[in-house]
């Protein structure tokens, strides 16, 4: 009885002395929750600083994004030039890791499509959704595809970067590291080739002028006969009917007289057959007079219209020479492709594209190439010649996507010498070698550089959208946009009609969609 009592009393004090620990522990609970939150709130929202390197900075090179750090470094020939936070794209609106350039710039862009949205000091990077701009920076990932950058930051940068600049999307944090290799040996620039292509460059510059003006001349010239020679043939072709007619009179009035039975007949007949010879005769010698004259002129005109087309011929060819003779003095951009096992080569014509929007990349040299082991990873490296040695070009290389190590991809490619013939001895610092194990994106088109993103990485900033209400994300949490969100170019312009594949790695084509007016 005793020992019920006892462990009576013992239950009883331990279930008082539990709900006063429940108590205790709750209101602890209640006291530490706004501290945790603020907490996590505020490492939720802990960013890099904005920083400028201790040195004189020279040429922007390249931009690496962070998605991981959510921060942005710039790079000239000798390191780092410019750091800032930045805020990428938010979940099934992914910033796509990978290899971009600059292709357009805007100082002032607005929305087409969203109440004017203010977007400044724009610098794109695809004509399908992706830019690094001016916005609002929450401390995450908060934007629609598009890299948001402090809105100072990206006004001080605006000026500093060109058409072509690279810009790299890394998943993790990546940087620059000095690199050598023998493939990147090869690309030695010759002081002596380099002249001489400068001097050619400058020459068939005023030779394709000459046959420009040649061309233009011998066109107006043919204009100017074909117009001339049209009413001869015409009056020609008139005054022929005319002839065939009076012909078949005078045979016609020969068979009456013939025919004629009578004194008073044949008289008749006589007098219709000497006016139909007298008429034929007439329009004979109009004819062949008139068909002499034409037919000198129609002839001047066909010869005229010859030499216009010979001197068309000429001036394309010439043209063609020149740019190839300018572009041999352009830093080279070169993609090689485990997916496709082809070469890419790219360089800046920087002539204005016919359709609008952004400059023309020359094309023109698209090769096969042998990797050895095809079926292994090569990983995704971005080799960038940053300055002038020695030994020809100093190079650095990034990583973002480390399959076999950047020494053991480039071990493993074998570049065609007639490839190396035509751009190693003129290749300048900014000159880049990207090797991926990726095909390049359908967002690659005459006007971009090289478009390549990580297709083991979310890629939402590419999908197609359709226009939903534009949310700003700010220190108080998602609210209206007010005229300040990126929502990605998606939003702005009509969309690629061919979105990006799930996984570009099973993709073997270099796509180039046709493009659409009005995305500017």
């Amino acid at each position: 009885m005793v020992n019920r009592l006892t462990s009576a009393k013992s239950t009883l004090a331990l279930r008082r002395w539990g709900n006063r620990v429940v108590v205790m522990l709750a209101g602890m609970a209640a006291l530490i929750a706004p501290i945790s939150d603020a907490t996590a709130k505020q490492a939720r929202r802990a960013q890099p600083a904005e920083t400028t390197a201790p040195r004189e900075a020279g040429e922007p090179i390249m931009a690496i994004v962070s998605l991981k750090s959510q921060q942005v470094t710039f790079y000239d020939a000798e390191g780092w030039i410019l750091r800032a936070p930045v805020s990428t794209g938010i979940k099934e609106r992914e910033t796509p890791a990978g290899v971009f350039a600059i292709i357009e710039k805007d100082k002032d862009h607005h929305s087409t499509m969203y109440d004017d949205a203010w977007m400044p000091n724009m610098q794109r990077i695809t004509w399908n959704g992706l830019a690094l701009h001016g916005g609002p920076l929450p401390g995450y990932a908060a934007s629609h595809g598009c890299v948001r950058m402090p809105y100072g930051f990206a006004e001080k940068l605006f000026d500093k970067t060109r058409i072509g600049m690279r810009v790299i999307i890394s998943p993790n944090d990546a940087a620059p590291v000095d690199f050598s290799h023998p493939t990147l040996s090869l690309f030695a620039p010759n002081a002596e080739i380099i002249t001489a292509a400068s001097a050619k460059a400058e020459a068939l510059a005023r030779e394709a002028m000459d046959a420009a003006t040649t061309a233009d001349e011998a066109r107006k010239t043919a204009t100017i006969a074909a117009r001339e020679s049209a009413p001869l043939a015409a009056s020609l072709r008139k005054l022929e009917r005319f002839k065939a007619r009076a012909d078949a009179e005078l045979v016609s009035a020969d068979k009456a007289l013939a025919a004629a039975k009578t004194d008073q007949a044949r008289a008749k007949a006589e007098d219709r057959q000497q006016k139909a010879a007298a008429k034929a005769a007439e329009l004979g010698t109009q004819f062949d007079t008139a068909k002499a004259d034409a037919t000198s002129k129609l002839d001047a005109a066909s010869a005229a219209k010859e030499a216009a087309k010979t001197a068309q011929t000429k001036n394309a060819d010439t043209a063609k020479a020149a740019l190839d003779a300018k572009l041999a003095l352009e830093p080279v951009s070169i993609y090689i492709s485990r997916a496709t096992r082809t070469l890419y080569v790219r360089r800046n014509t920087h002539k204005p594209a016919p359709d609008g929007g952004g400059e023309v990349f020359d094309a023109t040299i698209e090769v096969s190439v042998t990797i050895r082991d095809p079926g292994k990873p090569l990983g995704t490296h971005v080799f960038t010649a940053v300055a002038r040695n020695d030994a020809g070009l100093r190079w650095t290389a990034v990583t973002i996507e480390n399959g076999d190590g950047a020494k053991n991809a480039l071990d493993r490619i074998t570049i065609p010498k007639e490839v190396l013939d035509r751009i190693a001895p003129t290749a300048l610092p900014q000159s880049s070698i990207v090797v991926s194990d990726e095909p390049l994106s359908e967002e690659t088109n005459y006007r971009t550089e090289f478009v390549a993103v990580l297709s083991d990485q979310p890629q939402g900033g590419f999908i197609t959208r359709e226009p939903s209400e534009v949310l700003m994300a700010d220190d108080n949490g998602w609210g209206d946009g007010n005229q300040q969100e990126d929502d990605s170019f998606g939003f702005f312009f009509p969309r690629n009609p061919t979105p990006q594949p799930s996984n570009a790695r099973r993709g073997g084509r270099q796509f180039f969609p046709p493009l659409q007016r009005g995305w500017w």
